[in-house]
């Protein structure tokens, strides 16, 4: 149950590539925002879309991966921790924010129906 404890699971797209920083220490950091759909019906049965955009990092070779394989528009599931943490802004104001950080990710290619005539 600990695995449950602090755990995020999302499927959605890029809404850019991914942004991939080298530190003098060799570190890598890869900064992704993920957006996700949800669809429903309003009070007219109209059908309604509702987009959440997720901030998401992740550290190393997964951060080295994700640069090389994803890339704006394209579809990801991926997996990791909610984190939360404050800076000050360049006028001195507190700012908050959460990301996932990323563990483990995959890349989802959508199946392409292809119409074959083929003689009998």
């Amino acid at each position: 149950m600990n695995t449950l404890k602090n755990s995020v699971q999302l499927i959605g797209n890029l809404g850019k590539d991914v942004e991939l920083q080298n530190f003098d220490n060799g570190s890598k950091l890869a900064k992704i925002s993920i957006a996700t759909n949800e669809f429903y019906k309003n009070k007219k049965g109209e059908k309604m879309q509702n987009t959440e955009w997720h901030n998401a990092i992740a550290w190393g070779n997964l951060a080295e991966n994700m640069s090389k394989i994803l890339e704006k528009g394209n579809e990801v599931a991926l997996k990791g921790k909610l984190v939360h943490r404050s800076y000050e802004d360049k006028n001195g104001n507190t700012r908050y924010t959460s990301q996932v950080v990323v563990s483990e990710f995959i890349k989802i290619n959508k199946a392409v129906e292809v119409e074959v005539n083929t003689p009998f």
